[in-house]
């Protein structure tokens, strides 16, 4: 994965935890929420760690869960 690629999944990885801190989730109660089994996994995620990251159908069930609009997980990701 490239670094410009890389950066973009740490920001949206970063607004998805403070979403998620904001709303009171644990990272458990969040990933079992969207159906993810593995808190290790969401947390892998969250975090981009071993190539691991949100794909859109994460992100869209976290907005349905956290009740925000999508885009807010693409906050501070500006065009190059």
């Amino acid at each position: 994965m490239n670094k410009e690629i890389e950066d973009f999944y740490k920001k949206i990885g970063f607004n998805v935890k403070k979403k998620r801190i904001q709303k009171g989730y644990s990272q458990l109660e969040l990933a079992l929420e969207i159906g993810i089994k593995s808190v290790a996994f969401y947390s892998n995620c969250e975090n981009v760690r071993y190539g691991k990251h949100f794909n859109l159908e994460h992100l869209y069930k976290l907005s349905k869960v956290l009740n925000i609009d999508i885009c807010e997980f693409f906050e501070d990701i500006k065009d190059k």
